[in-house]
């Protein structure tokens, strides 16, 4: 499907150089600007072909076609099902991942993905849709993911998460309470040396920053917010682990089915982010599922009765 888009060019753009806006301002790749060069229409400006090297003014619009999807995702086995798809527009879709799910085709998932779902809902409708997830959920994660549906999209996000701009907040429930109540951890993440899957906070691991924030709290078990500004794997269950308060059901870095939990009690709750092409600041929030609603009426609001 052909994505066409279209940028007013503002006083603050005004004598930008194309090759300045696509790489600065949409994030594009060399690799992307190169493609859309060598489109009949790939780049216009008020409906004339121009070249990266052209001077843009205030006032005008300047249009992009992007070279449509060969085969999107196809080669992955549709799976039939509704997916709760939260927002949706042309360069993007937000989706409550719900709990047991695997984002991509992995060993023992290589049919009952997201990413399958997602083929199966898009091969309805005609559509061919690569699935480019921003950053990722584990299995037992449940909650917001963006998928981006066009490349523009995805090297914009991926500029959004590296200067700030996309902000993604968890709700975990966790065994006992932090001390104090809210507070920063920085340490370090790597890959356990026993392990291919497992890691661990270690000095020589990868800089890794989590917020936390208890929201409300039992003797034995707490509600806690918790912001990312790094993206390492299992970051939240590993410093939850490192500062003594494991998330419940963690069977890692915890305790498996701890709480009555079958799954690591963690949840997607809020994204912030900005549309990658117009640059309108959005905001997105899912409530927590039932397991986890559950446990926090039973643990801490009926004060762990």
């Amino acid at each position: 499907m052909e994505r066409i888009i279209h940028v007013e060019i503002t006083e603050e753009m005004d004598r930008m150089p194309v090759k300045e806006l696509l790489h600065r301002l949409l994030g594009l790749s060399a690799r992307q600007v190169s493609r859309l060069k060598f489109r009949p229409d790939g780049i216009l400006v008020d409906g004339t072909r121009v070249s990266v090297r052209h001077i843009l003014q205030a006032g005008q619009r300047l249009s992009l076609s992007l070279e449509p999807e060969a085969r999107g995702s196809d080669h992955l086995k549709p799976l039939e099902g509704v997916p709760d798809i939260r927002y949706e527009d042309e360069d993007m879709l937000v989706i409550n991942k719900p709990a047991g799910m695997v984002v991509h085709p992995s060993h023992g998932h290589y049919d009952d993905s997201l990413a399958n779902l997602l083929v199966y809902h898009y091969g309805r409708q005609g559509q061919h849709l690569v699935v480019r997830p921003v950053g990722r959920l584990d299995k037992d994660t449940s909650g917001l993911l963006i998928i981006a549906k066009n490349a523009v999209a995805a090297a914009s996000f991926d500029r959004q998460r590296r200067d700030g701009r996309l902000h993604r907040l968890y709700l975990a429930l966790a065994d006992g309470t932090p001390v104090p109540d809210s507070g920063q951890i920085c340490a370090p993440i790597g890959r356990r040396e026993d392990s291919l899957i497992l890691r661990q906070v270690r000095k020589d691991g990868e800089p890794a920053v989590t917020d936390y924030q208890v929201l409300s709290s039992g003797s034995r078990c707490c509600l806690v917010r918790l912001l990312l500004h790094t993206g390492r794997t299992h970051q939240i269950r590993v410093h939850m682990a490192y500062i003594g308060h494991p998330l419940a059901g963690d069977p890692f870095y915890g305790t498996e089915h701890s709480f009555g939990m079958t799954r690591t009690a963690l949840h997607s709750w809020q994204i912030t982010c900005c549309q990658p092409v117009t640059g309108e600041r959005l905001s997105f929030s899912c409530d927590m599922p039932e397991d986890m609603k559950r446990l926090a009426e039973n643990l801490i609001a009926l004060g762990d009765s």
